[in-house]
């Protein structure tokens, strides 16, 4: 089976670096059969970099007000809107999906493992100590995804 775990975010946006900072913490830690990557893009530059595996786990910061920053969930798409671009252009993670099945490209069963951020609109290189703490149970939530059958529902930690 063709895994990919995929690390999203900004590295000069503060908490929206914290899918680069989980990814980079499972540097060494997955199976030698699942792929690590990180990346900054969304929508259908997701899309394209998405095709052609069978599983995937993409770590990703989450902006909803509505939880504690550090908060660590694991979500299915259509659960949440995502989208990595301020351009009009450009399209949600769900419009994405839509479109690839439209077009008949195959597509993975997708994890989303978001940790609820506190600050993403000012530039900093640093993550604020709540996301900070939640990267260890975040990287924990991508190492049971990775070891459990593909059916496996997501739960919130």
């Amino acid at each position: 089976m063709k895994t990919l775990v995929l690390g999203l975010g900004n590295p000069l946006l503060g908490d929206d670096a914290v899918g680069l900072r989980v990814a980079r913490s499972l540097r060494g830690r997955l199976p030698p059969d699942v792929e690590l990557d990180e990346d900054y893009c969304g929508g259908l530059r997701l899309m394209e970099r998405l095709a052609g595996y069978d599983r995937a786990v993409i770590v990703d910061a989450l902006v909803t007000g509505a939880h504690p920053p550090g908060l660590v969930l694991c979500l299915r798409p259509g659960e949440v809107e995502t989208q990595h671009s301020g351009s009009t252009h450009d399209v949600s993670l769900s419009e994405a999906l839509r479109l690839a099945a439209t077009l008949g490209l195959r597509m993975p069963r997708l994890d989303l493992v978001v940790i609820e951020a506190g600050q993403v609109l000012e530039f900093d290189e640093h993550l604020t100590p709540a996301v900070d703490a939640a990267v260890p149970r975040a990287a924990r939530m991508v190492l049971d995804l990775v070891a459990a059958p593909p059916t496996r529902a997501g739960a919130a930690a």
